[in-house]
């Protein structure tokens, strides 16, 4: 009756949605000039140009450029004073490495639950989480949207603990009218390919605060000092310094990240407004206090109830098949095999018992409800929207009126 592609029909599209990276020519153009003119490393102006104009799109005083996310998020951790056996709450729905520089700071990642309807960390359960070992707490703009930064601050302060943005995914938004990554102490940002800002491989720390900064800056050149000597090394730093070419990559794209969030208010408007009248689907709200998100990624939330007890599974196969691709998004992370496994490797997690850990929002969230479109889908056109709108109409009206071919179906 519904044509569905899954069983042979039509599917509503078979163009891709637009490539990402944008292969621009102001950004072939930057890194022809980088080549040719400019010093490729240390003490290249293109890099301090990046630094200088980044911070400021950001309401930032500092910034200091990386080579990834992930290292970004360990020299914020280690400068922000976390030391061995210390304690840094994250949330447990988030990309691994926010986990993953916790370990590679010989400290412990202490998971809290999310809130369902933003899909980001819940101020509420991060208080049950605080121990005396607690150093910080690293909250996650997840999928670009703001987290509730007020109330975690406001926390932060009462505990005496420091706050570091994860703003890996959340380039641009803003939180009570000011951009995020330096409302706390700092905050990180990462350019990898997916990102709405890509030089491939990147990332960044931004911050008000000059000692903070400047820690970021000695942690992220082999432990120098500004203005210090070469060969005089005061922390166990390394070489986490991101090339000239990779900031050549990036300048281009803060003349053009204004154009393109305006395009992804537009279309996650659409899809939001349209998903409010479709029964099992329901559109992600803001966190408190938030003002704009990156919308790096669309996010809703599946209703099996409504859906005749159709698994997520299968409404994400018929989506594919349709051309929109739709998928899972991550784990809860306390689920890794990282986690479980890694005892002898990572001995200070020796008494953490991650195995029997249950967040039950987080569960929720990443095992039933939550449904992801790839990073490009919101930088399509009016006819892609509609096309994804119309795929959203074709797969959710079969799974209500004709379900027992998707009951039996097998992903």
């Amino acid at each position: 009756m519904f044509d569905l592609a899954l069983f042979g029909g039509s599917p509503i599209r078979t163009k891709p949605f637009p490539s990402w990276p944008n292969q621009s020519k102001a950004i072939r153009e930057s890194v022809l000039e980088t080549l040719e003119n400019a010093t490729w490393g240390i003490g290249s102006k293109t890099i301090d140009e990046f630094n200088l104009r980044f911070a400021e799109y950001h309401d930032a005083k500092y910034c200091i450029s990386i080579h990834s996310g992930t290292s970004a998020l360990w020299v914020a951790l280690k400068s922000a004073g976390v030391r061995a056996g210390d304690e840094v709450i994250i949330p447990a729905y988030t990309f691994i490495a926010t986990a993953t520089a916790v370990l590679m700071a010989n400290a412990v990642p202490v998971f809290a639950d999310i809130d369902l309807k933003t899909g980001n960390m819940d101020p509420k359960d991060i208080e049950s989480k605080i121990s005396d070992r607690t150093k910080v707490i690293v909250p996650v703009h997840v999928a670009g949207s703001p987290v509730d930064l007020n109330a975690i601050n406001t926390l932060a302060e009462k505990h005496k603990l420091v706050v570091i943005e994860d703003a890996a995914q959340a380039h641009g938004a803003t939180y009570g009218g000011k951009k995020v990554g330096a409302i706390g102490l700092g905050g990180i940002f990462s350019f990898q390919t997916s990102k709405n800002m890509s030089s491939g491989e990147g990332g960044t720390i931004i911050s008000n605060d000059e000692d903070f900064a400047d820690a970021c800056f000695s942690y992220h050149n082999c432990g120098r000092v500004r203005n210090g000597k070469w060969y005089e090394h005061h922390r166990l730093g390394s070489n986490f310094r991101m090339s000239a070419l990779n900031a050549a990559m990036l300048i281009p794209q803060l003349d053009t990240l204004g154009n393109d969030m305006n395009l992804r208010d537009k279309n996650r408007e659409s899809l939001d407004n349209f998903l409010n009248g479709l029964n099992g689907l329901t559109p992600m709200e803001m966190s408190p206090g938030a003002t704009r998100s990156a919308n790096h990624i669309y996010v809703c939330r599946y209703k099996e109830t409504e859906f005749n007890g159709i698994p997520r599974e299968t409404f994400f196969k018929a989506m594919q098949a349709e051309g929109v691709y739709t998928f899972k998004g991550y784990n809860p992370l306390y689920r890794e095999p990282l986690f479980i496994t890694n005892e002898e490797e990572y001995p200070w997690l020796k008494n953490r018992d991650y195995e029997s850990l249950n967040l039950p929002q987080t569960e929720i969230f990443a095992e039933k409800e939550a449904v992801w479109l790839k990073q490009n889908h919101l930088l399509g056109d009016e006819k892609d929207i509609q096309d994804v709108m119309d795929a959203f109409e074709k797969v959710t009206s079969a799974m209500k009126s004709d379900p027992k071919p998707l009951l039996e179906f097998t992903p």
